[in-house]
């Protein structure tokens, strides 16, 4: 399910990146104010979403913990609120790809330091090389050391490590492993300064794919690993002993006794595979390795754990499963350090039916299983896992044994026994950061609890993002887990969307007339890649797809819902009237073109491809290209036309050597006019006017003034305001944007490996949506109440109140008794209290008001025994409704 996210960026900053820097432009200087607003900033909640490839615990301070990702940069815990902090939203466009996190160090005799070895990718789609960033204030600010190579927070292999280890006995000199056949590096100040240690023998051989031209799959994958016996030295001089993970099946271990001036590879090793993780207990004398035969995070069929007794330099096998019961394997290694007989290990790599734990308290002589089979495929669980805080980690499914949902995980490579408390581990997945606060139950027999722990990290890459004038105020489309309906952008979403359960959503667009229509297209091994919404993206069902689809590509829906316009990849341009039970091909367009709608005329549509404009005026059946020039000659490009005003349409984009910025058309794309303020820009999104304003708010991540950022104009692009400030960057914003239509100010920004960031302005002279109204309405209502989902123990139901009275309503409070003790969980697109089984569901800002005729629909899961029977009386302000 978790798959590398190389192209969700990349395409487009090949484009927009990598050429240099921009033409001067020949025009006054920009109307910018570079800080004039005062925003907040917070994340859409979705918690996780992405692979944790790292957890690292300091050894001297107590709750001090760091984790890194592979795309969305590095975290610090807060252990009163049990939350993460990000610590490299700092980072900026230029520099994107600092947001992937090759390892962390956290230095265990000044703990106020720590480090990061950052870089995304080691080939030319990264167009900066690697840097060491060092902190005196636990990440708070950072000082920069850069590498005279590349880095791979998002390489095969990164699941391996750590890669940079500081001495714990003399800690100004670190360690930094490089991929690429750069070798083995030591810094002696502090990470100020870095050299190779030109002595080390080996950098490496290992490529995950060698024909891979990309240079992706076959890069080598290096140093992986560096571990200090700080038995070795004392407080203040080196530590003599240091062990180095090379990614080579036939030479993975070395070692130097004299403080990295030689080294030798450790006799007796083990070959045939790679040492993901060479942990030490240096009490014991024990170097236990984790060892698979691929580099990982997603593959490897086979594995062995080893145990090294560094006195005698004995070899012993102390694998838990005999090689041929194996499909995976092991990474995630850890030692109790208050007990450092017990020992962890992880299956790396296994997706089905599960990933596995296995555990010793006696050195690896013997092991038990986090679960095990009683009958095949009947499985016995040592833990219980609790993802009521992330209910979409089960991911919608109901599988057959031996699978189960929610699994314990998948890509578990970081896996760490809190060295205060033998309680507490972490570990990550594919998909999030899970933890315990049992652990030790394990032993006596009971079960340890399994939880997400990862609420603040927030690690989805972002591909689009619309937000309704009515419904849900923001639709997210997601890298690898989808995307969701937000009703509450404070509250975990309930689900993903399923029904079909795209891996990765790729676009998708709502009529603007009819909001509650929305359509999404995407990718998937096997199934549609469309699906259809007619109740704003709460429920969903497939279409059907054109032959030759292949991917999820771009959509748009007419302003009223009555037909779609898609652009798949793998074939041509299609049109369908109704929900795509069948489609037509467009003519007049090339295959890959992008499409949006124009959002007042149902039968108006827009696409663009390498410097072209093209409109359709038919729903899409023929489109022509515009005689517009000037525009983007690459596909970098993104467009979007103005909600209310037909044929108004905005286009950003472009590409450093040549165009570049943004464009303006009042005429339905038949002709265009460049910016002359806006130097590039990548996005464009609208939102709610500012107050005496006639034209919507726009927003777009661009450069301008020599400043790259987040701007907003009221003046339809005449002025600009940053938004945003250095502080608050996210690396790559350039994926999607938009404002909110009810809200001033309110700018929702994709990143790719931030999640969905969002803010609010200090600024109320534009208005600030409005608070919620007083809820006194009258007349005559009806409500369905319809439980959709109901498993053993907890239930899914949707509620549809209804206004069948004469009048509107300027906000609404529903009231009703459970009968059978039901409680409420989780509870969207309104606000609620329960006090035993009497519930109240109060409007939220943005849909109080209900027109007569007209309804407003929220849903919500709860949790029952016994009976789960529905409520036989519904009251709105005392009233009583009648139920349909």
């Amino acid at each position: 399910m978790r798959r590398t996210r190389i192209l969700t960026a990349v395409l487009a900053l090949a484009a927009g990146l990598l050429a240099g820097t921009p033409p001067a432009l020949a025009t006054a200087t920009p109307q910018v104010s570079p800080a004039a607003d005062t925003y907040t900033w917070k994340n859409a909640r979705i918690d996780g979403g992405g692979f944790v490839p790292g957890i690292v615990f300091n050894r001297s301070e107590k709750n001090l913990v760091y984790a890194r990702t592979d795309i969305g940069g590095a975290y610090r815990w807060q252990e009163p609120t049990k939350t993460w902090t990000p610590l490299l939203d700092s980072v900026g466009w230029n520099e994107w790809g600092h947001t992937g996190v090759v390892s962390l160090a956290s230095d265990p005799v000044a703990p106020d330091k720590v480090y990061a070895a950052v870089g995304t990718y080691t080939n030319s789609w990264d167009p900066t090389n690697g840097a060491v960033l060092r902190s005196a204030d636990r990440g708070a600010s950072w000082q920069k050391a850069d590498l005279p190579f590349k880095l791979g927070g998002n390489m095969p292999g990164r699941g391996m490590g750590e890669r940079l280890a500081i001495d714990p006995n003399r800690d100004s000199v670190l360690y930094l492993g490089a991929p690429s056949g750069k070798g083995l590096w030591r810094s002696t100040d502090s990470g100020v300064t870095w050299s190779q240690v030109t002595s080390f023998p080996n950098p490496g051989n290992y490529q995950q794919d060698p024909s891979d031209t990309s240079g992706y799959a076959s890069d080598n994958q290096g140093i992986v690993w560096v571990t200090f016996d700080e038995s070795t030295g004392m407080s203040g001089s080196a530590t003599k002993t240091i062990y180095v993970g090379v990614a080579d099946k036939d030479n993975a271990v070395y070692r130097s006794t004299d403080a990295g001036a030689t080294w030798t590879r450790l006799a007796g090793q083990p070959t045939g595979y790679l040492a993901h993780k060479g942990v030490l207990d240096a009490e014991n004398g024990f170097l236990y390795l984790a060892y698979s035969d691929k580099g990982g995070p997603y593959d490897g069929g086979k594995g062995r754990l080893w145990r090294y007794a560094t006195a005698t330099g004995t070899w012993t096998d102390i694998s838990p499963v005999a090689e041929a019961d194996t499909n995976y394997g092991f990474s995630g290694l850890t030692v109790d350090r208050r007990h450092p007989g017990t020992v962890m290990a992880t299956a790396s790599s296994s997706w089905w039916p599960d990933t596995q734990f296995f555990r010793s308290t006696d050195s690896g002589a013997t092991w038990t299983k986090a679960w095990d089979y009683t009958s095949y495929p009947n499985r016995s669980n040592r833990y219980t896992i609790d993802v009521s805080s992330s209910p979409w980690l089960t991911f919608g499914a109901n599988p057959s044994p031996p699978e189960q949902t929610p699994k314990l995980g998948w890509m578990t490579e970081s896996l760490e026994i809190d060295p205060f408390d033998s309680s507490r581990m972490m570990y990550g997945t594919g998909a999030t950061l899970y933890g315990t606060e049992n652990l030790t139950d394990w032993d006596s027999g009971g079960r340890f609890t399994v939880k997400p722990m990862v609420r603040g990290l927030e690690e989805t890459a972002v591909n689009d993002l619309a937000s309704p004038p009515s419904g849900a105020p923001l639709l997210s489309a997601l890298g690898d887990i989808g995307g969701f309906r937000h009703t509450d952008l404070g509250k975990v979403p309930s689900m993903m969307y399923t029904s079909p359960t795209f891996t990765t959503t790729t676009s998708l667009d709502f009529a603007e007339t009819k909001p509650d229509t929305v359509v999404r297209v995407g990718d998937l091994d096997s199934g549609p890649h469309i699906a259809f919404s007619t109740d704003n993206g709460a429920n969903w069902f497939a279409g059907t797809d054109p032959s030759g689809v292949s991917g999820g590509g771009t959509v748009a829906a007419a302003s009223d819902g009555s037909r779609f316009v898609w652009s798949p990849a793998g074939t041509g341009v299609r049109y369908t009237t109704g929900f795509g039970s069948s489609w037509s091909a467009s003519s007049g367009i090339p295959s890959g073109a992008i499409v949006e709608s124009d959002r007042v005329d149902p039968k108006t549509f827009y696409g663009f491809k390498s410097g072209k404009f093209y409109v359709s005026t038919d729903g899409g059946a023929t489109f022509t290209a515009s005689a517009a020039s000037g525009l983007p000659s690459g596909d970098s490009v993104r467009f979007k036309a103005l909600p209310g005003a037909q044929g108004d349409v905005w286009l950003a984009g472009g590409a450093s050597d040549g165009a570049y910025g943004l464009w303006h058309s009042t005429d339905g794309g038949a002709s265009f006019g460049k910016l002359p303020n806006v130097e590039q820009a990548d996005t464009i999104g609208f939102g709610k006017a500012a107050a005496g304003a006639s034209y919507q708010t726009l927003y777009t991540s661009a450069k301008i003034g020599g400043v790259r950022g987040i701007f907003r104009s009221t003046d339809k692009g005449a002025t600009w305001t940053r938004v945003n400030d250095d502080a608050h960057q996210w690396g790559w914003t350039g994926g999607a944007i938009t404002g909110d239509p009810r809200v001033y100010g309110r700018v929702y920004i994709a990143t790719n490996g931030r999640g969905v960031v969002y803010g609010d302005t200090s600024d109320t002279g534009g208005g600030d949506g409005g608070t919620d109204p007083t809820p006194t309405p009258t007349g005559a209502c009806t409500v369905t109440y319809k439980v959709t989902n109901q498993w053993s123990g907890g239930f899914q139901a949707d509620v549809r109140l209804t206004n069948t009275g004469s009048t509107a309503w300027n906000g609404w409070n529903l009231t009703w008794t459970f009968a059978d003790g039901q409680k409420v969980t989780q509870l969207w697109n309104a606000d609620y209290t329960q006090s035993g089984p009497a519930v109240t569901a109060k409007n939220v800002t943005w849909n109080g008001t209900v027109a007569a005729g007209s309804s407003v629909a929220f849903g919500f899961t709860g949790s029952w025994s016994g009976t789960n029977t529905g409520p036989k009386a519904f009251k709105l302000g005392g009233q009583t409704c009648a139920i349909t």
